[in-house]
């Protein structure tokens, strides 16, 4: 959580810090990635339980029993490492158009950790008032703010590619990340109702 302060208030520093480490595979998987989700989703959570959540288009708060907490938290840690690691798979096909030869462990470096504001500010879902876009827009907001600083240090595009290169991945950033917001955000708000899902009809003990 600290290298998240020091990416936000002090992104240079910590990509070059980042760089200078050279973390492989596993070490931004397990010591980064992974406890920034599992802290999202469990904050998330523990709210849900402790006071539910208010669905403006019934106006009211919905309580949610700890077994469909349980079942949707893991659904969305599963969707949020699917993400970075969808995000980092086109960060790196998109360099490759621009003739950058860089690895995929580049790539996902650059999106773990740029990533992590977003992973951050979503300890905010766990307001009951809070509505799920709020979180995403302050978290966006950041991880583009820190991406700008990362790419370029991470991945070495040409100087002649770097912006194009930063912002083709600044849309697979939106639209991913968007699109992950808008699955989990819809349920939480009262507008997907995933008993009567095509996912619950292949796990029928999912949210029952």
């Amino acid at each position: 959580m600290i290298r998240v302060f020091f990416l936000i208030f002090e992104p240079s520093v910590a990509w070059d810090k980042i760089i200078q480490a050279r973390p492989g595979l596993g070490r931004v998987l397990g010591l980064y990635l992974m406890p920034m989700i599992v802290m999202a989703t469990a904050a998330e959570g523990w709210g849900l339980a402790s006071w539910g959540k208010w669905q403006p288009r019934f106006q009211k708060f919905r309580d949610f029993p700890l077994h469909e907490i349980i079942a949707f938290e893991t659904i969305q840690a599963l969707l949020l490492l699917a993400m970075v690691c969808l995000s980092a798979l086109l960060l790196l096909k998109i360099s490759q158009t621009f003739r950058e030869q860089r690895s995929y462990l580049d790539a996902f470096t650059v999106m773990a950790y740029g990533f992590g504001p977003l992973f951050f500010t979503r300890l905010m879902d766990a307001g009951p008032l809070i509505n799920p876009w709020t979180s995403w827009l302050i978290g966006i907001a950041l991880t583009v703010w820190i991406l700008y600083q990362g790419i370029p240090r991470v991945m070495q595009p040409n100087p002649t590619h770097a912006f194009g290169l930063y912002l083709s991945t600044m849309v697979v950033v939106v639209l991913t990340s968007g699109l992950v917001r808008l699955l989990t955000g819809l349920y939480l708000l009262g507008e997907v109702d995933f008993h009567h899902s095509w996912l619950t009809h292949k796990f029928p003990n999912l949210f029952q």
